[in-house]
């Protein structure tokens, strides 16, 4: 794992301690279901990070790309039930 994953397994990690200390069955599922939606966010992220936008104004263009963009990151949201 690269560094950034670690870091979304040990988020979703500490995020799912919280239902074991309840129900110790509850971990693993918390665990997965949190790591899952943390990669699925960060793919997100990165779709918005690389949009195009004016170099000098730093406002998005209104072009196919970034609309291919948004309707990739709708893709996510649906399929995998993320909030953004």
């Amino acid at each position: 794992m690269n560094e950034r994953t670690e870091a979304l397994a040990k988020q979703a990690a500490e995020y799912a301690i919280e239902f074991a200390a309840k129900d110790q069955e509850l971990y693993i599922p918390r665990l997965m279901e949190k790591f899952a939606e943390l990669i699925v966010k960060e793919c997100m992220k990165e779709l918005e990070a690389s949009k195009r936008c004016d170099p000098y104004t730093g406002d998005l263009f209104d072009c196919e790309y970034n609309t291919c963009l948004n309707n990739q990151i709708k893709v996510l949201i649906d399929h995998f039930g993320v909030e953004e």
